[in-house]
């Protein structure tokens, strides 16, 4: 069995980490570098920031924070926010992340996601996927930065964006996100009944036995923000806890 992954998130606005509750009422919690070495040093397998603004404010991804946050790392870094274009998503590449993250682009243009994978190989390209149940017991996708429903079935785009190349799946519930309530399992079994490509659970945790929860589920990697921000585990903690529910991790040195 593959081992599973813990990876800090670092949402990222006005050059700060923030987080919020539902991606509302954001609080503002320091440099993005800063944290990103503090997390890798305290043993987390990946780390993602995505500069959460960039395509409410249709702009690209601020490079100089990619470049910041690359130059303190030793594990692998996702990008996302703000990519539009193959050549964009090449550019991140090229400051040190090694894969980029695709969302609201890859929604208008689904061709995005088979031009980054032709051009970076599917596994540098991850569909993020922010959704939100539905009164008929399923998840609508929504955009910019979880402000703007599609229309979109959750599970039908996950299955659209894998066949067009996307090599891994960041899962977000909007409903679950900062709440510590634990991860929405029945998106998770939901995706992973439809795409066999990895999946980044992300939104809900609070508790040690979520994450093993959300593993359980069908998720690969475990993605979480406001235990680690405000302190109330550390990712060792997180990975003791996973391994005792019979999960393999990477050891914390």
């Amino acid at each position: 069995m593959l081992k599973k992954r813990v990876i800090p998130c670092l949402d990222v606005k006005g050059g700060s980490v923030v987080k919020g509750v539902q991606f509302e009422n954001l609080k503002y919690l320091g440099d993005p570098a800063e944290a990103a070495e503090r997390y890798m040093n305290g043993g987390a397998d990946e780390l993602v920031f995505l500069d959460i603004s960039a395509s409410e404010e249709g702009r690209r991804t601020r490079k100089e924070w990619v470049h910041a946050v690359a130059d303190k790392l030793f594990v692998p870094f996702t990008v996302g926010g703000g990519i539009g274009s193959p050549e964009e998503a090449r550019d991140i590449v090229a400051l040190g992340a090694d894969k980029i993250s695709i969302n609201t682009k890859a929604i208008s243009d689904p061709d995005l996601i088979k031009k980054c994978a032709l051009l970076l190989g599917s596994q540098a390209v991850v569909l993020a996927i922010d959704a939100k149940a539905t009164k008929d017991g399923k998840w609508e996708v929504y955009a910019k930065g979880g402000t703007v429903p599609t229309g979109k079935d959750a599970v039908e785009w996950a299955r659209q964006g894998c066949s067009l190349g996307a090599g891994e799946i960041l899962l977000t519930s909007i409903d679950r996100d900062g709440t510590d309530l634990g991860y929405d399992l029945n998106l998770i079994e939901a995706i992973r009944q439809a795409v066999d490509v990895p999946i980044i659970a992300s939104g809900g945790a609070g508790k040690l036995h979520h994450f093993a929860e959300a593993i359980r589920a069908g998720a690969d990697a475990v993605l979480a923000a406001s235990v680690f921000h405000f302190g109330i585990y550390s990712i060792s903690q997180v990975k003791e806890a996973i391994e005792k529910e019979g999960f393999p991790v990477r050891k914390v040195w």
